[in-house]
């Protein structure tokens, strides 16, 4: 099986065309062709076990075992819904983990009040509540000054109140640093929150294309939020009319 991952110096921030990748002889991404503007914040929604996830991870270059074309910056960081921090080094160290070279604390530290933990630079992970822990995930990938932020549900296991806080804090970070995001999710209210354009993927392919052309902040109390969500849900199988009956 064929490996095709580069990286690009122009054009758009992803390039994908014929990205196939099989497991068992069964094709989890068949054929798959996307395109991401630099700068870009897109959304990817798909039933569980569409390929989302295995499509973040190529694009991050944990999964070389593919066919097909996938361009990628060489400057990008991913985040997981586990924090994964090592327990037994301070958070600024978990934050400057993997980085090349010798970085100063000061770099962690820089990273740490974007997210608005700069008093935590000391801490041990153990101390830290959930939606800390994940504050401190986004801090490791930013110190890496991405051009592509891939997020793979990263607020999938937090409670509502921290949810609604971190998705601001997302949003917050992608308008001043301008890099282009892919947020991998379950939540269609969470992708018309945040997204330029949300994608539906399905059969191994992105089936469907939604641009989100409402302004920010956004209301999901805006009737034309509402109806993109209802659209999504469609999408994806979900019957609104039952949902609210």
């Amino acid at each position: 099986m064929a490996t095709d991952v580069h990286r690009t110096v122009t054009g758009p921030a992803v390039h994908v065309e014929g990205l196939t990748r099989s497991f068992d002889g069964r094709a989890v991404i068949d054929d798959l062709r996307l395109d991401i503007a630099r700068g870009e914040f897109v959304a990817l929604l798909g039933r569980s076990g569409c390929g989302k996830s295995t499509l973040l991870r190529i694009l991050a270059g944990l999964d070389r075992d593919i066919e097909g074309t996938a361009l990628v910056p060489r400057r990008r960081a991913v985040a997981f819904q586990a924090p994964r921090l090592m327990p037994w080094k301070k958070v600024w160290r978990n934050i400057l983990l993997g980085l090349p070279g010798r970085p100063e604390r000061v770099v962690a530290e820089r990273a740490l009040d974007e997210v608005g933990l700069g008093h935590r630079v000391h801490a041990w992970p153990k101390t830290l509540s959930g939606g800390e822990a994940q504050r401190v995930s986004l801090a490791r990938a930013l110190v890496r000054e991405p051009d592509l932020l891939l997020l793979d549900e990263p607020f999938g296991a937090l409670d509502a109140l921290t949810r609604i806080k971190a998705q601001r804090l997302v949003g917050e970070l992608w308008q001043r640093r301008g890099c282009a995001v892919l947020l991998v999710t379950h939540d269609v209210e969470e992708a018309v929150l945040l997204a330029d354009r949300v994608l539906v993927m399905d059969g191994g392919r992105i089936a469907h294309e939604q641009h989100v052309g409402l302004d920010r902040p956004r209301e999901i109390t805006d009737p034309r939020f509402a109806a993109l969500r209802a659209r999504l849900l469609g999408l994806l199988g979900v019957d609104t009319a039952a949902e609210t009956a």
